[in-house]
């Protein structure tokens, strides 16, 4: 800070010259086939060449990434106390063109399912709850071109079923698994905790079913759990998002989980499993209510619910 410079105030007075040589702060580039390194890695990877404005920009930035898809470089100057043009200085030595460019990256980002976006509380719950309804809606008119009654046909035909799901898909995969163990025998989830994925699927063929839970963020390795479980000639029931496509696979049901917040929403996600569960007991009713009514008995016999 330059003397008689204020903390937290715009750099009206003393501001450091505006340089047109290229700028020295190399920012971090992305491997071949990989995605563009985000703000937060260009500026760690350039942090030490940046003039101490812009780091104080940059240090703004750092601590607010989650709203960097709304916020403006007006915005960020003020709040970070030094002038627009730093600001915009700072976005190019990064290797953005301007603020535009950072938050069309920051967007880009959530659509990936990263955690980005407002991380004030706000006390209007209405675009919420107009967001679960749009999914809500999204996902049942993507059913009704009969795909459900497809999946939950194999799904109760099929001699074995193992319900598949990694990281933030693992909690839907379970719930899924728990409601078909109702209906029919030889469910099974994968992976265990803590075990691999190969283990659970070795021995399964034409007449076994895999229900492959893969929304957004999927590990790298969810491609080829697609194309082993093709190759194995293992009929594949998908439910994602919208980025979860695949050839491979004989029914695709699609659940969205956008949400205005920073994190994505699996409301109906969990109701898309409630419409499965019930369409596999719908397709053989009587055996079904059998082992609903066997296990309800059982539960009491061992005295496991209140």
């Amino acid at each position: 800070m330059s003397a008689g410079e204020e903390p937290g105030t715009p750099e009206a007075v003393s501001a450091e010259p505006v340089s047109t040589e290229p700028a020295t702060a190399e920012p971090a580039t992305a491997a071949p086939g990989t995605a563009e390194p985000g703000i937060r890695d260009r500026i760690d990877s350039g942090y030490g060449a940046l003039s101490p404005r812009e780091q104080r920009a940059a240090d703004f930035i750092l601590d607010h990434l989650d709203d960097l898809a709304v916020v403006t470089a007006t915005e960020i100057a003020e709040q970070s106390g030094v002038s627009k043009a730093t600001v915009s200085r700072l976005f190019r030595r990064l290797g953005f063109t301007d603020a535009q460019e950072v938050r069309d990256q920051a967007r880009a980002s959530r659509n990936r399912g990263v955690p980005v976006g407002p991380t004030s509380a706000s006390s209007d719950l209405a675009p919420h709850a107009a967001a679960e309804q749009r999914n809500l809606q999204r996902m049942l008119d993507g059913l009704a071109d009969g795909r459900l009654a497809d999946a939950a046909r194999l799904v109760a035909d099929a001699r074995r079923v193992v319900v598949v799901g990694f990281r933030n898909s693992y909690p839907v995969a379970m719930h899924l698994r728990q409601q078909l163990v109702q209906v029919r025998d030889d469910v099974r989830l994968a992976p265990q905790p803590g075990q691999s994925v190969g283990e659970e699927l070795v021995g399964l063929g034409p007449g076994d079913v895999v229900v492959l839970v893969g929304f957004r963020r999927r590990p790298a390795g969810f491609a080829g759990v697609v194309r082993s479980l093709a190759a194995r000639s293992v009929p594949v029931v998908l439910v994602g998002d919208a980025s979860a496509r695949a050839a491979d696979v004989a029914v695709r049901l699609e659940c969205p989980v956008d949400n205005p917040s920073p994190f994505d929403s699996y409301a109906a996600a969990m109701s898309l499993a409630a419409l499965l569960a019930s369409s596999v007991l719908a397709e053989h009713p009587r055996t079904g209510r059998t082992r609903v009514g066997d296990v309800t008995g059982l539960y009491a016999d061992l005295a496991e619910l209140e």
